[in-house]
């Protein structure tokens, strides 16, 4: 998975993100977007597009937002 959405994202969902992805992976997910994990193609332009910081390379996932990682995986049935 390149990129995994985090718990800034919860209530959020500007969709600032949504309109820079060039493969529109990013997905309303109810309370938060999450990003498909076979779509993305890791260009990281939303990143910088996020106003919450909620979006980071799988990696980078801070330790206490692991569990966002599995979250956008069983998200989509993966």
């Amino acid at each position: 998975m390149p990129h995994v959405i985090t718990s800034p994202c919860i209530g959020t969902k500007d969709q600032a993100c949504t309109e820079v992805c060039p493969v529109e992976c990013i997905y309303d997910a109810g309370e938060m977007l999450l990003i498909h994990p076979d779509e993305c193609i890791d260009c990281g332009a939303c990143v910088p597009a996020c106003p919450v910081s909620a979006i980071y390379p799988e990696e980078d996932v801070p330790a206490e937002e692991n569990a966002y990682i599995e979250k956008n995986r069983a998200y989509f049935g993966l």
